[in-house]
């Protein structure tokens, strides 16, 4: 088991009088090999709880583990276990901060403890596969547009060889298109190199799309836990906090009010395109 949340709470400004709790009871499995998405509204508790799994906020009761251990006792390696659990966050200004593009990919292997022409290697295999042109690597990270900014975030990451990947809102921002080739890149990262995804989003039609795991968070809790067909069932309560289904849900469920002879648990535009098909047919 890659990572394992246990009765894990969070209280922002403890003691004052801003004090909120963020996060309550979360217990949570995330198995290796997994593509997961996290979706929720603004305050839901999403982005408390990713920087948990890489230990950058401590938990203020409850335990997560890493591999079996847990990552609040004493000795534990945290700067190893955040080499293997990269988080990319949602503004990629956040965490680029070197001259030029390929020497930003290159400072977390070195901090590793690899050698220059080993952490070259990796920033450019890195940067090959988030897709980012080499006529790029030698740019300020801040000249580039925002779809490159993200590239070179998650290559930033991904040269460290991770074993998971956590990307906060990586389409923030982006236009259809910058959007679809940043989630189909994370797509194919996942599938060739085995890696564990947790994408935080807002968007349903993205995360029914592309995840095999939705875990719905709501007022700092875990809602749902379940496979997207199964979560957007549940559409009418998840527009009772301010969420919704993919719009093929919705559309699915009015050709059956209709008289239609389709199934209502279509996620995509490719299922929900089959079925009426199929129902054409007979």
């Amino acid at each position: 088991m890659a990572i394992r949340i246990e009765n894990l709470n969070y209280v922002y400004s403890a003691g004052t009088a801003f004090e909120r709790q963020a996060l309550r009871e979360i217990n949570l499995t995330i198995p290796d090999d997994q593509f997961i998405g996290i979706i929720g509204h603004t305050g839901s508790g999403k982005s408390t709880l990713i920087q948990h799994l890489n230990g950058l906020l401590r938990a203020t009761s409850g335990a997560v583990y890493y591999n079996d251990k847990n990552i609040y006792e004493e000795g534990f390696d945290m700067k190893g276990m955040r080499s293997k659990v990269g988080l990319v966050f949602q503004y990629p200004e956040h965490q680029l901060f070197e001259s030029d593009v390929f020497t930003d990919v290159c400072f977390g292997p070195k901090n590793q403890g690899l050698s220059q022409d080993e952490a070259e290697a990796r920033a450019y295999e890195a940067l090959k596969l988030v897709g980012l042109k080499e006529k790029y690597y030698k740019s300020s990270p801040f000249e580039l547009s925002g779809g490159q900014k993200r590239r070179a975030a998650i290559a930033g990451i991904l040269a460290m060889d991770p074993d998971v990947l956590v990307l906060d809102e990586p389409t923030a921002g982006l236009d259809p298109r910058g959007r679809d080739d940043i989630l189909d890149q994370i797509e194919r990262l996942h599938k060739e190199k085995k890696i564990t995804v947790i994408l935080v989003s807002h968007s349903m039609e993205d995360v029914a799309r592309y995840v095999e795991r939705i875990i719905v968070m709501n007022k700092g809790q875990v809602m749902f836990d379940d496979v997207p067909r199964e979560v957007f069932r549940h559409y009418k309560e998840l527009e009772s906090v301010g969420l919704a289904a993919p719009q093929v849900t919705y559309l699915m469920h009015q050709l059956q009010e209709n008289g239609w002879d389709v199934p209502d648990d279509a996620t995509t535009v490719e299922e929900a395109a089959d079925a009426i098909i199929q129902c054409l047919k007979r």
